[in-house]
């Protein structure tokens, strides 16, 4: 019992570190994309942070099982380079107790996994997505904020405004866009005015208008002196419609009961794709204790490329499967299960068939083979 506790501890330790590693890098990466779209005011930078929780639960659905081979791979290869492992073997704990003390942390981050997949993740990406979508439905100057420069959509100009009063007033305002009318060269027309609000139609399909009030117009080809100036009292700017709000059904967001009671083949992939990656969790596991088998001349990460490449064949063959599930292709559902099957005898080989051993050692030993230069 000491011993599993010392190996429960180090596989769920290194798993728990290399999945904070790679959630970092996940969402890091799509917080920049979200970002921009915040910097180039398509969306409020205050649900940034709210969309990039709700989608976390996604992200470690698929972080967790590479992070748990991983893991086994790390703290093994260290018991091996360090002798650890061969002390146990001598104390007597056989290959079958070992892949037991495995099979158990699996248990417990495939049931993790599971949770994810089946509950959580969807939750998740359904909140998520109810809230691009009514960012998508803000208006073109929803996003308008006080002292900084506001694209307008389609690039075709930009507003800005020293003040935005509790009415939603606006104080100081320049606008500055392409007319689309010019006949002669790229007109630029410059408006400029001390106040001015957005009037809102009261048709939600209508667009809505920027009004300025008691300001300058001035058009004019850039480069020339010839400037047309006009004084208004009152001045519309029409704005962009708001996207309409479109019901997608996304897969991805429909909750596992909604997938159960349906036979079309997209929500048929999906349902089955969410109990593949639990399965996923246990084979990898199993997979990681014949690789994690090192020489201790060769260091603890002779065989991770190799490790790592016979996984992504495995995550890319149950994607492909799943996409020709979606494509309608019914009988696929058999190709996916299948390749579990597979894994798992590729698995059942490592450690019964000593050839497919030797192979896979000698490929991390022309991984790590040294270049030898002769003088």
């Amino acid at each position: 019992m000491l011993i599993f506790r010392y190996i429960a501890k180090d596989l769920l330790i290194s798993t728990f570190a290399v999945s904070g590693v790679l959630l970092i890098l996940v969402a890091s990466g799509r917080f920049v994309k979200y970002l921009a779209r915040a910097a180039a005011g398509e969306m409020d930078a205050g649900v940034l942070l709210a969309i990039i929780g709700y989608r976390l639960p996604g992200f470690l659905e698929l972080i967790l099982p590479l992070a748990f081979f991983l893991g086994i791979l790390l703290s093994y290869g260290r018991l091996y380079v360090q002798s650890e492992m061969t002390v146990m073997r001598a104390c007597g704990m056989s290959v079958r107790r070992l892949v037991v003390y495995t099979m158990i942390p699996a248990v417990f981050v495939a049931a993790i996994v599971a949770w994810l997949s089946l509950d959580v993740s969807p939750s998740g990406m359904q909140k998520a997505e109810a809230l691009l979508l009514a960012q998508k439905e803000r208006g073109e100057l929803d996003g308008l904020i006080a002292g900084h420069f506001h694209p307008l959509q389609g690039g075709r100009g930009v507003t800005y405004t020293e003040e935005v009063t509790k009415q939603k007033e606006m104080r100081d305002v320049f606008l500055a866009e392409n007319n689309p009318d010019a006949v002669e060269g790229k007109q630029l027309v410059l408006v400029v005015a001390p106040t001015g609000h957005v009037r809102v139609s009261p048709d939600p399909k209508e667009a809505n208008f920027l009004v300025l009030e008691d300001g300058y117009r001035i058009e004019g080809v850039p480069g020339n002196a010839d400037y047309q100036i006009t004084r208004f009292e009152e001045y519309g700017q029409r704005l962009s419609k708001p996207e309409e709000s479109r019901s997608r059904d996304k897969v991805d967001t429909l909750a596992t009961g909604a997938l159960m009671s349906s036979t079309l083949p997209s929500h048929v992939a999906t349902l089955h794709w969410r109990l593949s990656v639990p399965v996923l969790v246990l084979v990898v596991a199993l997979l990681a204790v014949p690789l994690s088998k090192t020489d201790p001349r060769q260091g603890r990460f002779a065989k991770t490329l190799p490790a790592v490449v016979l996984y992504m064949i495995y995550l890319v063959s149950l994607s492909g499967a799943r996409g020709l599930v979606e494509d309608g292709n019914t009988a696929a559902l058999v190709l996916m299960w299948g390749i579990h099957i597979l894994f798992l005898g590729i698995a059942v080989l490592l450690f019964n068939w000593s050839p497919v051993s030797a192979l896979f050692a000698r490929l991390s030993g022309v991984a790590r083979k040294p270049v030898s230069v002769q003088s």
